[in-house]
This record gives C-alpha cells, sequence and structure tokens, in this order.
C-alpha cells in the first residue's frame, strides 16, 4: 500500500479528515505518504496551533522575511531545517478571526511589545501571509471574515484565489466598497453566513443580489428592520436548498422556498413556526427547530404536511419542554427518520418505546436524560431492546443532570450491544456540561474494557461541535 499513486492516496486521505492521530502517523511513513497527509491537515486553518504558524511564517518568500526583519519581527523557524512543502498552497479554509488569534498569541510570546507596536506587527505578519496566501492557494473554498479582521482583497493573486470560493462567512460591519469586491471576486458562492449586529448597508444587499447560484443562507443575530430590508432581496433565490434563521418573529416570508432541504429556525421568545404550519415544502429533509416554546400543535400540524421524506428531525429549546403527544406525533408522521433529538420526560417511557418501534431506519438518536427527564438507565436499556439493525450512534445529553447510572446497568447495556445480532459497534456519546454518571471512576473502567472490545466507540464533547442541538440550545 506504501506505493499506491499519489492520486489514489490523497482519495483514502480523505476520510482521515477527523482522525487527526492516524493522519499523523501517515506522514511518518515515507514522503509521499507525508505530502497527501499535510495536504488534508493544512487544508483548514481551524486545526492549526502556534507551532503551525511558526512553520507557516517559515514559508514566506524572502521578500516577506526580510520586511518582518526591518519592523524588527524575529520569529524563529521550528527546525533548523527549511519546510518540506509549501504549506500554504494545500490551505481550502481561511478564517481571518483563527489567523490574527494564533499571530497575536505567538508575538506576544516572542517578544514584549507595548499594545500600539503589538498591534501593528501583527497587521504586518499578517499582510504578509495573506500575501502568500493569495499567490499561493489555488483554489480556497471556505473563507470567513470576523468583525474588522479582513485583509485587503487588491492583494496580487486574490483574483484566482477566490474565485471558486463557495462558502463564506462575514459580519456586515465592512464597508459596502469591500461587499462590491467581495461580489466580483467571488460569483460563484452557493453558501452565506451573515452575522448582523449593526445596519445592513447598500453594499451588502447588493452584494447578496448579486448571487445568483446561493444554495445555503444562514442569517445570524438580526432585528426585525434588519430582516425586513434583506426579505425583498431573497425572491429570487429558487435554487435554495438550506436556510438558517435565528430570532425572526414572522417566518412567512419562508413559504416562498418551496425547494428547500434543510430548515433551520431558533425562535425568540413567544414565536413559532405557525405561519408555516399549512405550508408544504415537498423536498424538506432536515428540520432544526430551536425554542418552540410548547406550541406543541402548531409543530405537529407542520409535521402532519411535512414529515412523511423527513430524515433528520431536532426539536429542543433551552427550557427542556417536551411532550409526549408531539413525540407520538412525529413516530406517525414522520416514518423515514435518520437522525433524531428530542426529550422523553420520566413518565414518557412508553412513549420511547413506541418511538423506538416505528423508526425502523433510525441510525442516531439525541436523548436528554436526568431530573424531570427519563433516567440513563432507561433510555440505555429502551435503545438496546427497541432500536433496529441500522442503529449505530446513541448521544446521551446529560445538561439536566439528575441521573445516578450504577455500573452494573451500564455493563448490563454494553454487554447486551454486544450480543445484538448484527454485531455492530456502537457510537456511545455523552455531552460533558457537567460531570456525568457515566464518568465517574467506575463506570469509565467499564466504558475503557468494552471499548477495547471494539463494542462501542466512546467520545465525551464538550465544545459540541459535533452536536447540531442539545437540549440547551444550538451550537455551532
Amino acid at each position: 500500500m506504501s506505493q499506491l499513486p499519489a492520486d489514489c492516496l490523497n482519495e483514502i486521505f480523505e476520510y482521515l479528515d477527523d482522525e487527526m492521530p492516524a493522519l499523523y502517523s501517515c506522514m511518518l511513513v515515507n514522503h509521499q505518504w507525508c505530502e497527501s497527509s499535510v495536504r488534508v491537515f493544512w487544508r483548514d486553518v481551524w486545526v492549526l496551533k502556534i507551532p503551525h504558524f511558526r512553520t507557516l511564517i517559515a514559508c514566506l518568500p524572502n521578500e516577506s522575511k526580510e520586511i518582518l526583519y526591518k519592523n524588527g519581527i524575529v520569529i524563529p523557524p521550528p527546525t533548523p531545517n527549511p519546510p518540506m512543502f509549501n504549506y500554504a498552497k494545500f490551505c481550502k479554509v481561511i478564517s481571518t478571526k483563527i489567523i490574527h488569534f494564533q499571530i497575536e498569541v505567538l508575538l506576544k510570546s516572542q517578544q514584549s511589545l507595548l499594545p500600539q507596536n503589538l498591534e501593528n506587527n501583527i497587521s504586518i505578519v499578517l499582510k504578509e501571509i495573506y500575501k502568500m496566501y493569495m499567490s499561493q492557494i489555488g483554489s480556497l473554498q471556505t473563507l470567513t471574515f470576523w468583525a474588522n479582521m479582513t485583509f485587503d482583497l487588491t492583494t496580487a493573486g486574490a483574483k484566482d484565489c477566490l474565485k471558486h470560493v463557495s462558502e463564506l462567512v462575514c459580519g456586515v460591519e465592512m464597508s459596502s466598497e469591500y461587499f462590491y469586491q467581495l461580489s466580483q471576486l467571488c460569483p460563484n458562492l452557493s453558501s452565506i453566513c451573515l452575522l448582523v449586529k449593526d445596519d445592513v448597508s447598500k453594499g451588502l444587499l447588493d452584494f447578496i443580489s448579486s448571487q445568483n447560484n446561493l444554495k445555503k443562507l444562514d442569517i445570524r443575530i438580526i432585528t426585525e428592520n434588519q430582516m425586513d430590508e434583506i426579505i425583498p432581496l431573497l425572491k429570487n433565490l429558487n435554487n435554495l436548498k438550506t436556510f438558517i434563521i435565528y430570532g425572526r418573529r414572522s417566518v412567512s416570508f419562508i413559504a416562498q422556498f418551496t425547494n428547500l432541504q434543510e430548515l433551520d429556525i431558533t425562535f425568540n421568545y413567544e414565536q413559532t413556526i405557525e405561519e408555516l404550519q399549512n405550508n408544504i415544502f415537498p423536498q424538506l429533509q432536515i428540520l432544526k427547530i430551536q425554542n418552540h416554546f410548547a406550541n406543541y400543535e402548531v409543530l405537529i400540524n407542520f409535521l402532519k404536511n411535512n414529515g412523511k421524506n423527513l430524515k433528520e428531525l431536532y426539536v429542543n429549546d433551552e427550557d427542556g419542554y417536551c411532550d409526549n403527544s408531539l413525540n407520538l406525533s412525529i413516530s406517525k408522521f414522520c416514518p423515514n427518520i435518520r437522525k433524531l433529538s428530542i426529550g422523553f420526560k420520566k413518565d414518557g417511557l412508553e412513549t420511547l418505546i413506541i418511538v423506538l418501534k416505528n423508526f425502523q431506519y433510525l441510525e442516531y438518536f439525541t436523548i436528554w436524560c436526568g431530573k424531570e427527564f427519563l433516567s440513563e438507565k432507561e433510555a440505555l436499556e429502551a435503545v438496546v431492546k427497541y432500536s433496529n439493525k441500522n442503529f449505530y450512534e446513541l448521544i446521551l445529553d446529560l445538561n439536566f443532570i439528575g441521573a445516578n447510572l450504577l455500573p452494573e446497568d451500564l455493563e448490563s447495556f454494553f454487554n447486551s450491544w454486544k450480543n445484538r445480532i448484527p454485531q455492530k459497534s456502537l457510537s456511545f456519546v455523552i455531552t460533558n456540561y457537567d460531570k456525568s454518571s457515566v464518568e465517574y471512576d467506575h463506570n469509565m473502567k467499564i466504558v475503557e474494557k468494552y471499548s477495547e472490545l471494539g463494542v462501542i466507540k466512546f467520545k465525551i464533547i464538550d465544545d459540541f461541535s459535533d452536536l447540531s442541538f442539545t437540549s440547551s440550545g444550538l451550537r455551532d
């Protein structure tokens, strides 16, 4: 296998995107494996740490290094050897906030500077890094701007680097001129996420209007007046497949997006999906509803009209409301669900059993446990007994602490799972809001035992990056 051609290795290592230890191991096999591994690792700036930015700065052209030196900026390379690869060219995802933060930390660790000198040096280093990125990256895919952390779009190479960007995340504080430049440089955007805090500029409105291929739109932290300015521009987004919105009182305008495949709404206060309950979205496959505030009849009506094709459903709110009638309706109107996140109160065990029996395609299940919800023991016993043969991932959301899982109950669950037919390893995940009963030492020994046997793959999530919804809210 070590002699496989580069194209083949590149394809294989794509599947190791979330397996950093495995990627590191592959780097040690030979030069070809190393390059294929590095290509995957270095493409996303979010995974890079301070030592990686030392390496990145070591890759700067001599002209840029001379500029740093003349400004008294000395950043020793991580090793005395020159870089093995031109790491900058592998980058596919840029976040100006992450780059700014890492360079700030790096400079603070190198030398003592007055605040004003530190900011000036950060600006100098960032300018040279972005010049290198723009000249070396052949096809950037994702670009994230945060607040005032931007870079000069007139930099040499920016036109070629940015022309294939498909995903843009940005705040709206940027000038109209900057948005105009973006519209010229990024004509093929398929996904935009807008983080709105201030007034909506004409430049932003024109920028949205210029996007003809948009398939995903995500609008966060926005007021009614700001949204009122944007809504008229959305009527031409006929290809929109995914729509995400936070905090809008009226959602009736969403009815125009009849081709939606994913709808993600986070409500504030007493907002509901009432305006959409009688609309039909024939292609809708993923529905995420946050903070619906117990108006379940309206949501049930929506599911009655749109539940048949749903494959993923997440219904949660920050106060942990849930309802047996809603859960039973989900099992009735949404027969094709693969992924589900809902809660079951203490009296909801029979409802949970009905849900598990009805969902013959369920693969992934997030269940809230503790206090007013079902105990961990009840949830585990129901899942191992009634889940279908395709089921592979269970997440225990333990925001509502109060459950107390005994070692013998946990071992009974794992042992029962081991004896299921057909045998399939279970991804067993818990949310780590606080130390849960699963994490007690005597239980962790059992977890480790069955992990080594291959019965489970255990994971504790504390940053929620892998979860769409938990009982405490939306996680990005």
